[in-house]
């Protein structure tokens, strides 16, 4: 038999061997059944596609690739988590503020939609780096969130915030044109 067709046997039998300990390790560490589950396929797809070259060393090479999957998604579930507390926290805060004038607010939802529409134009990744950013989310958090290098955030988001200036100028364009042409037709009438 060829070397290529027993690889997948012996993965086979690894994977019948040292899965229910995988998983039970997994389960362990994040408290959670179906993710364990989740990630134990993780770790065993880890190891499909690259192997160590000793097999007799694959327990603990597979105890370090479930440490590691186990603890990027509890990194990424509490980033998850973050997220949603500081959110809940800016409305309440802002709920308690006072209630401001009539025009104030019209003003106020018009500038929201504005943004909310250049927001929309902007990439996902453009997008929710701005978004986080003004959550007060540290650079590091945003890498973890983008799965990018913290290093080039910094960078990231000052081309994000260009491109939001130039596409919030153009909307103000747009509405100081339509301005414009509503002015003149009130003129006429």
């Amino acid at each position: 038999m060829e070397e290529g067709a027993q690889i997948p046997d012996l993965f086979q039998r690894l994977f019948r061997e040292h899965y229910p300990g995988v998983a039970r390790k997994l389960y362990a560490l994040t408290g959670d059944y179906a993710a364990a589950e989740d990630l134990a396929q993780e770790v065993f797809l880890r190891l499909y596609r690259s192997h160590p070259e000793k097999l007799e060393a694959i327990g603990a090479w597979l105890h370090r690739v479930l440490t590691r999957v186990g603890y990027d998604y509890l990194r990424q579930r509490s980033s998850g988590k973050a997220l949603l507390e500081k959110e809940t926290a800016r409305v309440a805060a802002w709920s308690q503020d006072a209630a401001p004038s009539g025009e104030t607010e019209a003003i106020r939802e018009w500038e929201k939609d504005v943004v909310r529409r250049v927001l929309q134009k902007l990439s996902d990744r453009d997008r929710t780096a701005l978004l986080l950013r003004e959550e007060g989310y540290s650079y590091e958090e945003i890498a973890l969130r983008l799965e990018v290098n913290p290093k080039i955030v910094g960078t990231l988001l000052a081309r994000a915030e260009e491109r939001l200036k130039k596409k919030y100028g153009q909307e103000e364009e747009r509405y100081d044109d339509g301005r414009r042409e509503a002015d003149r037709r009130r003129a006429d009438i």
